[in-house]
């Protein structure tokens, strides 16, 4: 059986009477962008915690590239942290505070320079070695602390919640340059997050955690387009849930059912045509096709996202389904114009998910 970067094999974690972990099985494969997703108090970061060495869980069983670890300190494992605070020395320079771990490993001077300088590079700070952090923007501290976590050459990268102190702008660049950086240096990565966006544009693969469990292991694109639980469905993204009788008459079969808003398309309730509601139009085609399901109501809301617009719009079945549109040629005037209008939705069905009933 190949070696995994990581395996958790029944990882059960307790304060006292608070259970935060319960029981969780766990494979990341060697070279991986892994993201452990879910809100505050999942147990995402104590099982992160645990993968350090900085928590011993109360079960269970820990693998570093097959080999167990469960019971090692954390500078036994093969393994290395990035946190939100970057902790860097402010009176050392750049450099200086990543080569600051070779120092204390007693690596030779000469080796320790050449590599500080290669880790900068990694991430794109050359010529910034002689700067001190207070001379750096929020996004080259993170650099520097992510050179300095590379330089040591750890077989997994661990990165808890890194980005939450950045601004939204410098954030979404960042997303994209660390990604670029794993790739590059091959290592694997895993990332702590409670921010679906951010796990959806890095990640190779997700794990999505609720109540100290996970609830599904996929790709970003099996998590969004077919999430295995409601749970998931309402987390991940924007999601539409129709359930009971709503679900019996709309979809014509019960269950639960996940539709997301942009699958949506708003119509005039007269409208026999993929005519949008606010846009031109279009091709017609025939509502009544099998493969397309379609439901009437009346727009309770218009949010305006400047460009797209969010319809709140509650259904004559019953229940209230959202939809997202790209503002094309429309104004806020346009769409304000919609709210407590009579309008037909349609979607493909395919797009319309069955989801298990809550455990």
């Amino acid at each position: 059986m190949e070696a995994k970067a990581i395996r958790l094999q029944g990882l059960r974690k307790a304060f006292g009477d608070t259970t935060a972990v319960a029981g969780v099985d766990l494979e990341i494969a060697d070279g991986e962008f892994f993201s452990m997703l879910g809100p505050s108090g999942s147990g995402k970061t104590t099982v992160l915690r645990m993968i350090a060495g900085f928590e011993s869980p109360t079960e269970g069983r820990i693998e570093l590239a097959g080999q167990e670890v469960t019971g090692l300190a954390p500078f036994e494992r093969d393994v290395h942290t990035v946190f939100q605070d970057y902790a860097l020395f402010p009176h050392m320079t750049v450099e200086e505070n990543v080569a600051y771990g070779l120092k204390v490993r007693k690596v030779p001077k000469a080796e320790r320079l050449v590599r500080a300088r290669k880790a900068l590079a990694d991430v794109r700070l050359e010529g910034f070695g002689r700067r001190r952090p207070a001379q750096l923007s929020g996004g080259q501290r993170q650099r520097v602390a992510l050179a300095r976590a590379l330089v040591g050459r750890p077989g997994v990268l661990l990165l808890d919640e890194p980005l939450g102190a950045l601004d939204l702008k410098l954030r979404e660049q960042m997303q994209v340059e660390l990604k670029a950086i794993q790739r590059e240096v091959g290592i694997t990565f895993v990332f702590v997050t409670h921010d679906q966006e951010e796990a959806l544009t890095m990640s190779d693969r997700i794990a999505v955690f609720n109540q100290g469990r996970i609830e599904q292991v996929g790709t970003p694109a099996e998590i969004y387009e077919r999430p295995a639980t409601a749970f998931v469905a309402g987390f991940v993204g924007t999601s539409n849930l129709l359930d009971g009788q709503s679900a019996q008459q709309i979809v014509g079969a019960p269950g639960t059912y996940s539709i997301r808003p942009e699958k949506i398309r708003v119509l005039q309730e007269s409208a026999r045509a993929t005519e949008s509601a606010d846009a031109g139009a279009a091709e017609a085609t025939d509502d009544a096709e099998p493969e397309f399901s379609t439901a009437t109501g009346t727009v309770a809301e218009v949010v305006y996202l400047g460009d797209a617009t969010r319809f709140l719009v509650d259904l004559d079945a019953g229940g209230r389904l959202t939809a997202l549109q790209q503002n094309l040629e429309t104004s806020s005037e346009d769409v304000a114009a919609l709210r407590g209008t009579r309008v037909r939705l349609r979607w493909h069905r395919r797009h319309a998910v069955r989801v298990p009933d809550p455990r």
